[in-house]
């Protein structure tokens, strides 16, 4: 029993970095780290918010074995990059580059908070400039009967 739950445990904590297999390694450590920069860059298309560097799909280490020729052949990030969102539109990339089709993708956060931010001060403007209305004579009377009742009672 106690070797199927330290086989579990093992299991369980296996890191997701070791998606990457032996075969897919560049000699060169430069050349690898730049794959390893640009894969961590691209989305895997199997498992929508995981890098194609953490993923163990299929297509994942497709896209990572083509990252790698490519900056073999002699590609620059920026040209190995591009042939990719060529390949698989601009969905791949994590980090979205700003243009005018997703432009609205990253001014909507900022733009909301200040909308936000607005209104609170708005509301609380609104809620300062109440004025704040005074007791009338038979509330006056009232309180004034409370206390001494309670004066009273107290003694």
């Amino acid at each position: 029993m106690l070797r199927v739950t330290l086989l579990c445990l093992m299991l369980c904590l296996t890191p997701s970095s070791l998606a990457l297999g032996p075969d897919e390694i560049l000699p060169d450590p430069a050349l690898e780290q730049r794959a390893r920069d640009i894969s961590a860059g691209l989305r895997c298309l199997v498992c929508q918010n995981q890098s194609i560097d953490d993923s163990d799909a299929d297509l994942a280490r497709d896209l990572r074995i083509l990252v790698r020729e490519r900056l073999v052949a002699g590609d620059t990030n920026t040209e190995v990059e591009q042939y990719v969102v060529d390949r698989y539109g601009e969905y791949v990339l994590l980090n979205p580059r700003l243009g005018p089709h997703t432009l609205l993708l990253w001014v909507a956060a900022p733009l909301l908070l200040l909308i936000g931010l607005g209104a609170l001060i708005i509301a609380r403007k609104r809620h300062g400039a109440l004025p704040a209305d005074g007791l009338t004579a038979e509330e006056t009377a009232a309180l004034d009967a409370l206390k001494h009742g309670g004066d009273k009672a107290g003694s």
